[in-house]
């Protein structure tokens, strides 16, 4: 592995919450073994997609920035991008760049004639 090549954790099978200060662990050590600031969860095989998945992705994602990385996602189910979509956990995908919340705001189109506010 070069530094340009990020390592790889794969999750397979049912993940649940007991599993998640082992994964932390191997994630938070990939992290310093190669110096990379990005860690891909290979998540094809992660089967069910369900909440617990979510939650146990979350915290991975908690562990990688405090030390000093981020996870992404390598092979997501389409149920788990929708589940990860609908409760608006913020993870990237393998090949695309890191994508920050847009600004919330309200825009409003100005009428000719309108007077200034």
């Amino acid at each position: 592995m070069d530094a340009k090549t990020p390592p790889v954790l794969v999750l397979a099978g049912p993940v649940a919450p007991g599993d998640v200060a082992q994964l932390g662990d191997d994630v938070r050590a990939l992290l310093k073994a190669t110096g990379a600031g990005v860690v891909v969860c290979d998540v094809g095989a992660l089967r069910p997609v369900r909440l617990a998945t979510v939650d146990v992705l979350a915290r991975l994602q908690l562990a990688a920035r405090r030390a000093g990385g981020r996870i992404q996602l390598r092979d997501p189910a389409p149920a788990l991008r929708a589940l990860l979509d609908l409760v608006g956990l913020p993870v990237e995908l393998e090949g695309q760049p890191e994508q920050r919340e847009p600004a919330l705001g309200v825009e409003e189109a100005v009428e000719p004639g309108d007077p200034a506010a």
